[in-house]
């Protein structure tokens, strides 16, 4: 990318945090708690699946539903502007924890506990998570359920994933689908860095698609939750 190509990028990427600031200048109304209504449900943490729960629960309208969040409401324009996420570390709206020690990781930090950021905002850590989609590994599921989680073996969340995606990447694959709420989509801008770290990982012979399809495993573009 040229000068003055980086230059308009960074412009734009500018404009729009303004005009997204000024946009939320105007107060946010929030219903306040009431220790004397009775509510139907209580969902504590407004993270992904509070969020998800607490709206699909309240398209009844005859069911009231309290979400309760430990952090404020997402306006701040840098959780809207995926490339100032990395601003949000560390920040408010962050919890800041620390993972376990390590053994055989995280040797360049204090006790070998890695940061692990943790989202304490309306809409949790996919509000600090540069917008990135990953389904995770299909075996953390299936040991999930081993452990005794019901319900929670891959081929049985993997419907939910499917109803919830309306999926941009252009691949006609039995592990995306379209018309859900949710966007996911490639980066309409690559650098040239992220092609050759594609191309790197394929020279070496490690395998180059989909980590949200057949196997989480390999070398990709990142997918994003982005329209």
């Amino acid at each position: 990318m040229g000068n003055c190509q980086l230059f308009t990028f960074m412009l734009v990427g500018i404009i729009a945090m303004i005009a997204y600031q000024w946009m939320l200048s105007g107060p946010v109304h929030i219903n306040n708690f009431s220790p004397d209504v009775e509510y139907d449900y209580i969902i504590v943490g407004a993270g992904s699946a509070g969020c998800v729960l607490a709206n699909r629960l309240s398209e009844d309208p005859n069911t009231t539903v309290l979400l309760l969040e430990a952090g404020p409401v997402d306006t701040k324009s840098e959780i809207h502007t995926p490339l100032a996420w990395v601003s949000l570390l560390g920040s408010e709206v962050d919890w800041y924890y620390k993972a376990v020690p390590q053994r055989n990781a995280a040797l360049a930090s204090e006790d070998q506990r890695p940061y692990w950021p943790r989202g304490k905002v309306l809409g949790g850590s996919s509000s600090l998570n540069a917008m990135l989609y990953t389904r995770g590994s299909p075996a953390d599921y299936d040991a999930w359920a081993e452990m005794g989680a019901d319900g929670w073996k891959f081929e049985d969340v993997f419907p939910y994933f499917l109803k919830s995606e309306d999926s941009k990447l252009g691949e006609d694959s039995k592990y995306h689908s379209t018309g859900g709420p949710l966007t996911v989509s490639y980066p309409s801008y690559s650098t040239p860095a992220a092609k050759a770290f594609v191309e790197a990982g394929k020279e070496l012979g490690y395998r180059v698609g989909d980590y949200n399809g057949e196997s989480p495993f390999g070398f990709s573009p990142s997918q994003t939750t982005i329209r």
